[in-house]
């Protein structure tokens, strides 16, 4: 323990060293960005990348405006409730489907009570900033702060003097997914472990344990635990003085197992007093949560471990210098930024133990294994980000997919926690491998990710990443008589995958798969209705689906045709072809009147991923670049605000936050497996982009912005005062620009 504690003492030494002359970039986030609106952020503390988050949670009771078992509500936290049940250690953040939101600590005053709703209280006073928050409850005069290194939450309430308690409530959580075990090894230590696995409640079958071992300051006057049995009837019933009522053990210390477990620790404080709980977790076994615990913790103060965690978020957030008057404009940057360091989030223990897909055997990685991969998000713009701006993070997470496929057999789709989820549709994780290697980050296997984005685009039967593939290879559709859930949006996924494995065969020097999959990538042409104006559902036998209604789909109603959309917000989604789509609609005018009625009629969903790179569509055509710039602008102000309600919907772990920061830099990656950049207006007077000399040449970009009205037709970019002509620039030309000149 004191080896720890030394050793986090020099660590906060030599980085306070490095960073004296840095600025404190944590001043410009807010946590509480995104906690409304149904944003699905939690305000909780958190290390970059963090295992353990300790989140409050404020979802369970009829008390509360949006509640966990009344809708489908995915985070532990929502700004608008007022009843708080305690502080879940295990969370996820900017998800559309709820898990975790486990392992609650709760301080209390007075009588002992171990039901959450009883227990329950109001509070005030909340402060967030990154790794750590504050908050005041008010039945019992108790200030809770919270911090978090990447395995460990640390708590610390400050009680008033008299009776006390702390609760660890293994019954709660975010979903009712049950089975708990807990143990106290002293008054002072508990471990155990948490069944979780529910998200979306898809394939629930392979729930599975998270363990945590608890370590308290402050030895208690009394501890014990407690177990509620379920309720039963009938003549047995009559019998169980027990029945559907909780039974306290006091001072039990060995293993107790159920649905609705707890421990507690009581004190009788002569004066007020702080007590400091402090819980490592693993996916891997209690040993492995203790390490952690013992490792980045320690005996280390409350204030030592909130420090370190400070400095390791103004080391990320550095990554990205930003000038301009506008303070909300820098918090709504950085708190973007801050939102896509936290999923994917690590898997792996300190001792880079981790489970394996399917067995849960434990594995272990040199590297880092990253999980939450939420691909069909995040393939569009937040993997190509992280290429930009944290490139060993990005490789880390494509070594981490291709674990996945050796211990799986398929790339993920949907992975949480070395559990694929099989959620929403396409192929997302054969776009990001391309894309990863096309802009120059190579340290993988790509044979081996060639190979495995091969099988999951040519395997006819048995195949769980291409439902329908036999059909979209033979008629280049899935039809509506296939039973594939959104058979045109299928297609369209299946088209950008099919792209994306073109490039990476033809970078490979693979002609006739290049060739192959362009010609597949093409697909969505047989879907067009040129009557009808859209991208329309077929039957099997090449006929129109009737009837059709193009607003169908639209904020989660039912369509045939497409998945969380309708035929307007589809209509565009073919990035790797938008010539072909402006021919097919007929010429450049009928294109930018279609796209004009797209955000004329309400049609333009900023909260939905397959139209948020729709507004950069203008920039393909003649003359029309000023109205990307008039788009994206007013949609920067619309959506994204300082407030709680200042993300556009959900967050889908970083796919929003950076298409903002995309779009606040001036540039976006259009076409997802293809490494090119198309350039917009940057929000700020300079971006300084810091580069990752181990994967760049320059050292950084620096965007000048010198217009003075940067929606007007002739504005542009220059490079070494010649003007940049092109539609698209790639990514090698923009890593390599060292200045460029917003004029």
């Amino acid at each position: 323990m004191m080896y720890s504690r030394v050793a986090l003492l020099l660590a906060l030494c030599f980085s306070f060293l490095a960073t004296a002359q840095q600025k404190d970039y944590t001043q410009y986030v807010n946590p509480f960005i995104g906690t409304s609106n149904f944003g699905a952020t939690h305000p909780g503390a958190i290390a970059p990348r963090g295992m353990a988050s300790v989140s409050p949670f404020n979802v369970a009771g009829s008390q509360n405006a949006l509640e966990k078992d009344s809708r489908w509500l995915s985070n532990p936290y929502v700004n608008e409730n007022t009843f708080l049940t305690g502080f879940s250690h295990l969370n996820m953040s900017g998800v559309g489907c709820p898990d975790l939101g486990v392992i609650l600590s709760m301080p209390t005053t007075g009588e002992l009570k171990t039901e959450h709703l009883q227990y329950g209280t109001t509070y005030k006073n909340e402060e967030a900033k990154p790794g750590y928050y504050s908050v005041e409850l008010d039945k019992y005069d108790v200030k809770t702060e919270l911090t978090a290194s990447t395995r460990v939450g640390v708590s610390r309430y400050s009680f008033p003097a008299g009776k006390a308690n702390l609760l660890l409530n293994l019954g709660l959580g975010l979903t009712n997914e049950h089975g708990a075990m807990l143990k106290f090894n002293s008054p002072t230590e508990i471990e155990g472990y948490r069944m979780v696995g529910a998200f979306c409640y898809n394939n629930a079958e392979s729930a599975y344990p998270v363990y945590f071992v608890a370590r308290i300051s402050e030895a208690p006057e009394n501890f014990g635990i407690w177990d509620k049995p379920a309720s039963y009837e009938g003549v047995e019933a009559q019998w169980m003085g027990y029945n559907g009522k909780t039974r306290l053990k006091e001072q039990f210390m060995r293993e107790v197992v159920g649905d609705s477990i707890g421990a507690y620790v009581q004190y009788d404080f002569e004066k007020p007093t702080q007590v400091v709980m402090k819980i490592g977790v693993s996916y891997v076994s209690i040993a492995n949560a203790r390490e952690n615990l013992d490792k980045e913790v320690g005996d280390a103060t409350f204030d030592e471990v909130y420090q370190q965690t400070k400095n390791a978020w103004n080391d990320k957030l550095s990554v990205v210098e930003v000038e301009g008057d506008d303070a909300d404009d820098k918090t709504i940057f950085y708190t973007g930024l801050y939102h896509t360091q936290i999923a994917p989030s690590i898997l792996n223990d300190s001792n880079g133990e981790y489970p394996a897909m399917k067995t849960r055997a434990t594995k272990k990685t040199d590297g880092t294994r990253y999980t939450v991969f939420s691909l069909w998000d995040t393939y569009r713009n937040y993997h190509q980000l992280m290429s930009l701006l944290y490139p060993q993070e990005q490789l880390d997470m494509v070594n981490s997919m291709l674990e996945i496929y050796d211990q799986n057999d398929w790339l993920p789709k949907w992975e949480l926690n070395a559990t694929e989820t099989f959620t929403m549709v396409g192929d997302p994780a054969a776009v990001v491998l391309a894309d990863t290697y096309q802009r120059g980050i190579t340290g993988f296997d790509v044979e081996k990710a060639y190979a495995a984005m091969l099988k999951s685009a040519d395997a006819r039967e048995n195949n769980p990443l291409r439902p329908g593939i036999a059909e979209y290879i033979d008629k280049g559709y899935v039809s509506v008589d296939s039973d594939v859930a959104g058979p045109v949006s299928t297609t369209q996924e299946y088209n950008i995958a099919d792209f994306s494995i073109a490039q990476l065969a033809e970078a490979l020097g693979k002609k006739e798969d290049a060739k192959r999959f362009t010609k597949r990538a093409l697909s969505y042409k047989k879907l067009f209705n040129k009557t009808s104006g859209f991208l329309q559902p077929k039957m099997s036998d090449d006929t129109w689906y009737e009837p059709f209604d193009p607003l169908a789909g639209a904020n989660f109603t039912e369509n045939p045709g497409f998945i969380e959309g309708n035929a307007w917000q589809y209509l565009f989604m073919q990035p790797h072809d938008i010539k072909g789509m402006i021919k097919l609609m007929g010429g450049a005018k009928n294109f930018e009147a279609k796209l004009d009625a797209l955000f004329a009629e309400d049609q333009f969903d900023m909260a939905n991923e397959p139209d948020i790179a729709y507004p950069f569509l203008y920039n393909y055509l003649p003359g029309k670049s000023y109205k990307t710039r008039e788009k994206v602008a007013d949609l920067i102000d619309t959506y994204f605000t300082n407030n709680p309600a200042g993300l556009p919907g959900n967050e889908d772990t970083g796919t929003m936050s950076a298409w903002l920061i995309y779009a606040m830099m001036g540039f976006y990656p259009m076409t997802p497996g293809e490494a090119t950049y198309t350039l917009s207006a940057p929000q700020f007077n300079k971006v300084t982009i810091h580069l990752n000399s181990d994967f760049y040449a320059n050292d950084t970009l620096v965007i000048q912005n010198v217009s003075e009205n940067p929606t007007k037709v002739s504005a542009g970019f220059s490079i070494g005062g010649k003007s940049i002509k092109k539609q698209a620039i790639t990514h090698k030309e923009w890593v390599n620009a060292g200045e460029v000149i917003f004029e």
